[in-house]
């Protein structure tokens, strides 16, 4: 997976990976993490969700990462805002609103610039990645985050062997073996999306998505 992938795919607007509102597992869950308002809230791979605005809505300071320079402009274009732009060593920041978005690999990013985040959400970045670089972003990238980080992951599980990912089938059992070492894990809904649900990812017979809560020892 690598970044030309995901930067034709953006190219030729093959994002069903985009939802046209914030998610609805963020709504519902993202209340029991009890972050404060103002604390700092990472999105890895973050795309243009409107998962951000919700997010700044509810008055925390973002901090998003993509890979893709045409998905951060068009995120800022259609809200209306026009960032501050400047260069570090782990990108281009783009800053308005609330949100911070970096352009750059969420791989380069260190535990200085995580360092005072509270909370982290992951809609679409783990179940993006092929195994071997779900092992390397769960063991390095959350490892960077601080002690009592407190997250809400949304997977997507179906029969692997029906297609081939991305969206990537992430079960339980993987998240757990994942994370398990330096998080604790609390499985908080598990729901099956129908065959004629806008989301639903075509060519499988069962499609399930879970909704987690990650607390960083």
């Amino acid at each position: 997976m690598t970044p030309d992938f995901w930067e034709q795919r953006w190219a030729a607007n093959q994002i069903g990976f985009h939802q046209p509102v914030a998610s609805p597992f963020l709504v519902k869950h993202w209340p029991l993490l009890r972050i404060p308002t103002g604390a700092r809230v990472f999105v890895p791979l973050a795309g243009k969700s409107l998962d951000l605005a919700w997010l700044a809505s509810q008055r925390h300071r973002v901090l998003g990462v993509e890979l893709s320079q045409r998905a951060v402009s068009q995120f800022f274009d259609e809200h209306g805002l026009a960032p501050e732009v400047r260069e570090s060593r782990y990108g281009r920041h783009h800053v308005a609103g609330g949100i911070e978005l970096i352009c750059g690999d969420a791989f380069a990013l260190d535990a200085d610039i995580l360092s005072d985040c509270a909370g982290v959400f992951d809609r679409a970045a783990l179940i993006a990645l092929p195994p071997d670089m779900r092992l390397r972003y769960a063991t390095e990238l959350y490892r960077r985050l601080p002690a009592g980080c407190r997250g809400l992951m949304i997977t997507l599980e179906y029969p692997q062997a029906e297609r081939d990912g991305p969206p990537f089938s992430v079960v339980e059992d993987e998240v757990r073996t994942l994370y398990a070492d330096t998080w604790d894990i609390d499985l908080l809904e598990r729901r099956s999306i129908p065959p004629e649900h806008p989301g639903y990812v075509g060519g499988v017979s069962r499609l399930d998505t879970a909704a987690y809560r990650l607390l960083r020892r």
